[in-house]
């Protein structure tokens, strides 16, 4: 039975060739064993999945890299030879740890990526007893952070599709029906606007949109509530949008609402002003923060202000107190305060922004406005 399905490559052969050049000069001595999954994607163009049977890219420290794959797996994996990736396929009854093992040869060190299964890390560990093991992360998100321009395009191109479907919330979102309801509509039509699948969306109307991670519930929408809309998911590049915009059905009930969302398009706004090559990421949270914490909200912003966004809908940099990281040109994230009134309502704005080579590019262009939905 087929479990996953080959997708597109992400880059040209040439791209990757160089990503797996600048994965192994990263790791400087040590051997990476990449598992199924976004990094895998990153490095080669296709993410494969992970199942009890080993698939993972293996890049000594010298050498040419390797694919160990079941060979029943092996067809989803065309064109790596363009990439001077051997393909090492096994069958049942072959151990495909020691097939890595050969290929690492004498590594003192071995680097997995982080969201390998235990199964397997375990497995490595068993086959390269000798070698001290560690997470690939650190390495592999040095090369992930700095996006290229057709990383940049296609998470443009994501970032106008969730904008078409922003621009339709209207359509669905009314008094008398569920939170459930409207996020099936909005779940179609991020498909319809351009998104291979709905990766997340959350309704979080009246009281539930005081909780950032409020999915999706029975509450049936009303007159006066104020709704916090969260959505995103990839286009068939891998990459992702992910924004959020509030609306109200019709005039909020709560005599506070416009004042307060006004200072939340202030933090907003100020943190994306912030944003310029050199700036450290904890410095755009606090652009954000000490706007809201001056308006005496400060208790109620709870999350950081923005995470990095590219294969993964979070990856780094997280842009959050105590990260000293300085921003380079290239590196994508959100910038999404929030006011988070508990048992009342709350409001969150979230663009994806790019590092320019002066400033900033947004990825997203709706109006930032309290959307009154009459």
């Amino acid at each position: 039975m087929a479990r996953r399905s080959a997708l597109p490559p992400v880059h040209d052969a040439a791209v990757l060739r160089a990503r797996l050049d600048r994965a192994r000069e990263a790791a400087a001595g040590t051997g990476l064993v990449i598992a199924p999954g976004s990094d895998l994607r990153y490095l080669i163009g296709q993410p494969g999945g992970s199942f009890e049977r080993l698939t993972a890219l293996v890049i000594p420290a010298d050498g040419a890299p390797a694919l160990v794959v079941p060979k029943l797996e092996a067809p989803g994996f065309d064109g790596l030879e363009e990439l001077g990736v051997e393909v090492l396929t096994w069958v049942d009854g072959v151990d495909p740890y020691d097939l890595a093992a050969e290929r690492l040869g004498g590594a003192e060190r071995v680097a997995v990526s982080d969201f390998t299964p235990a199964l397997h890390v375990f497995g490595i560990r068993d086959a390269v007893p000798k070698a001290e093991q560690v997470l690939a992360g650190p390495i592999v998100r040095e090369l992930r952070m700095r996006k290229d321009a057709a990383e940049i395009a296609a998470l443009r191109k994501a970032g106008a599709a969730i904008d078409r479907v922003h621009a339709r919330v209207g359509e669905w979102l009314r008094p008398g029906r569920t939170e459930a309801e409207v996020g099936a509509d909005i779940a179609a039509a991020l498909v319809e606007e351009g998104h291979t699948e709905a990766d997340f969306v959350i309704v979080g109307s009246g009281p539930n949109g005081a909780s950032p991670h409020h999915a999706l519930s029975d509450r049936v929408i009303e007159t006066g509530d104020v709704v916090v809309v969260d959505i995103g998911g990839p286009v068939a590049e891998g990459y992702n949008s992910d924004s959020t915009r509030t609306y109200a059905v019709g005039n909020p009930r709560d005599a506070d609402v416009a004042a307060t969302y006004t200072v939340l398009q202030e933090a907003q706004q100020a943190a994306v002003d912030a944003v310029r090559p050199g700036a450290t990421a904890e410095s755009i949270d606090a652009a954000a923060r000490d706007v809201i914490t001056a308006a005496g909200f400060g208790d109620y912003f709870i999350h950081r202000t923005g995470h990095g966004i590219g294969l993964d809908v979070h990856e780094e940099p997280y842009i959050v107190a105590g990260n000293d990281l300085r921003l380079e040109e290239g590196m994508a994230f959100s910038i999404e305060p929030g006011i988070y009134q508990a048992g009342r309502w709350g409001a969150r704005i979230e663009d994806i922004v790019v590092v320019t080579a002066d400033g900033v590019e947004s990825m997203n262009n709706q109006p930032h406005d309290l959307v009154v939905l009459i």
